[in-house]
């Protein structure tokens, strides 16, 4: 972003914080590393959900990449009745909890979790692209192995744990989110994902790492799935910025508000808190020329419709 744009969203933010502050009333990230964690965190759990309380959120999923974080939403819904942000997780498919494992999404599944997310770092996309991304993993030890491949796919058809994985989906009414699956990965899973009943559909976002395009992220949303973009690689001031304002309102036009969720994808050490991340995300999206019922679609209600908020 050029220096009078960001000068632009710097005077949004100030000139219009109550409103900034009023249109997040309500709001739903349904993506954040929060922590504890094996990769350092600037916030853990509580404490962003206490911040969130205090903003207004209604709902948080915690999502980490190497454990289900249930249980700890479960204690912190028991032992802080007052919080008024909803405070809930998922899984994510990882070598650490055994890949593909239909065992461990049930157990989520009974445990309130909202949302399973397929293989991020342990996907065989991402590994390809952490050869060139320059990225590795943040881990606070190096007395862990290197994440390994989790397949989907064996002689050109999805393996049989998959399959299950989608029944299992189907019958827990949980949201399947693609991950860091590639693109052309996500669009037969998805495919499959339908036909067996699944209907809550993320596709993680399409701006980095999953190898999609415009076009692939049309047809994905035309299945029925949400397009979740990540602030973390929008907004100024981010440390993983890698997209303009011009792009965000090119893929909010490409699907419209009605499918488009925004999450802050946040939680990490030395960048935009998640909060501050979605405030300067309405700011942007302000200054983009976002109606105000469209901001709260994108960044409220259809994350509350994908977790089932409101069931």
């Amino acid at each position: 972003m050029s220096e009078p744009e960001n000068s632009k969203i710097e005077q949004i933010e100030t000139r219009e914080s109550a409103r900034i502050a009023e249109l997040l009333t309500g709001a739903v990230d349904p993506h954040v590393h929060s922590g504890p964690s094996i990769a350092p965190r600037a916030v853990d759990h509580l404490d962003l959900a206490r911040i969130y309380s205090e903003n207004g959120f209604a709902a948080m999923v915690t999502k980490d990449h190497d454990y289900s974080g249930v249980i700890c939403a479960r204690m912190i819904t028991d032992h802080y009745p007052d919080l008024k942000t909803k405070v809930f997780s998922g899984i994510v498919l990882n070598n650490v909890v055994g890949g593909i494992n239909p065992y461990a999404v049930e157990h989520t599944g009974a445990m309130g979790g909202r949302i399973v997310w397929l293989p991020t770092l342990a996907a065989e996309n991402h590994l390809e692209w952490e050869k060139s991304s320059g990225w590795a993993h943040p881990a606070s030890t190096q007395k862990i192995r290197p994440a390994t491949p989790v397949p989907l796919f064996e002689n050109g058809k999805l393996r049989p744990e998959v399959l299950d994985l989608l029944d299992v989906m189907a019958a827990t009414g949980m949201a399947l989110a693609s991950g860091h699956i590639h693109v052309s990965e996500t669009k037969t899973v998805f495919a499959e994902a339908r036909k067996r009943g699944v209907e809550r559909l993320i596709f993680t976002h399409p701006e980095d790492i999953v190898g999609a395009s415009m076009e692939d992220t049309k047809e994905i949303a035309d299945m029925g799935a949400f397009v979740e973009h990540s602030l973390a690689f929008f907004v100024e001031g981010s440390k993983f910025r890698t997209r303009t304002n011009d792009e965000l309102r090119a893929f909010i036009d490409l699907v419209g508000a009605e499918r488009t969720i925004l999450c802050s994808d946040l939680g990490q050490v030395g960048t935009l808190t998640p909060l501050h991340g979605f405030q300067r995300g309405v700011a942007t999206c302000l200054a983009l020329g976002c109606s105000d019922d469209e901001i709260r679609q994108m960044m409220a209600k259809n994350a509350a419709d994908v977790i089932g908020l409101n069931d």
